[in-house]
Order: C-alpha cells, then structure tokens, then sequence
C-alpha cells in the first residue's frame, strides 16, 4: 500500500497462514530504507563489522558497504561509523542516530502490525485455496492444443 508520503506499508509475517505485512519507506530522491537495511545494522552492531554483517547477510562486502553508504548520505547524521583496516583491523560501530532509527523502524513496523492485525484476520480468511497444491500452468500455452 502507498501512502501520499510515499511509504510502502509491508511487514514481517502478520499472521499463522504466512500473510505479511512489510514496512518500506520510499523518500523523495528514489532513496529507501527498509527491513533489509535494518537487518544489516542489527548485524553490523552485533559483529562490528560490515564485513561480517554482509557475510550473515549472505551478500558481499562491497554490497553491504553500499548499503551503509546509502544510509549514511540519507541522513543529516552517520548511521554507521566505519574505521579501514589496518594493524587493528577494521570495524564498524552503529552511531547513536543508527540506534534511534532503527528503534523507531521496529516502533513503527510493531504499530503497523497492530493497526492491520484485524484486516490482515479478514484476508487470511477469505482466501482462496492454496496456489501451491494447483499445477503450475503456462501463460503462453493454448489450452485447446494438444501435445
């Protein structure tokens, strides 16, 4: 569903039967944040390390760099704080500001949730049987043609 404000609501699994919900928020300059990029910080902050983070991820370094990149150019503040390698060896930190947005992500995906909990109810019961029992068919095949 998209709002006037462009948010994408979406969420994590709403209901036993496997109907989701997923909160996406689409910003003006084609920018977005959503569950994937709040996983990448959940992973960074208990690793320390984007590398790590991508790893757990199944994603590559340079694909989880870009997307803490992404973030960071987002916003007035760093979300993530990252140091080279060296010596030491590298690290990364989830900022104080990350930490704030990410609350208030999992804040507002916990409302959406609670707010589409009922409709949610409604759609899971009104469906139609299962697609997954139903034999895969072809588009593009003639149903009248015999092989």
């Amino acid at each position: 569903m998209r709002q006037s404000n462009g948010a994408v609501i979406t969420m994590g699994p709403s209901s036993k039967s496997g109907l989701t919900t997923v909160l996406r928020i689409d910003f003006p300059d084609r920018e977005k944040i959503g569950r994937g990029k709040m996983q990448l910080l959940e992973h960074i902050r208990a690793t320390g390390s984007i590398s790590a983070a991508g790893r757990a991820m199944d994603m590559s370094y340079r694909r989880a760099w870009l997307l803490v990149s992404a973030m960071n150019a987002m916003f007035s503040q760093p979300v993530v704080d990252s140091q080279r390698g060296g010596k030491q060896g590298g690290g990364a930190v989830v900022t104080e500001f990350g930490e704030e947005l990410l609350s208030r992500f999992r804040t507002m995906e916990k409302k959406i949730q609670t707010a589409v909990a009922s409709d949610i109810a409604w759609l899971d019961a009104n469906r139609g049987p299962s697609t997954s029992s139903t034999p895969k068919t072809d588009i593009n095949e003639d149903p009248t043609r015999r092989s």
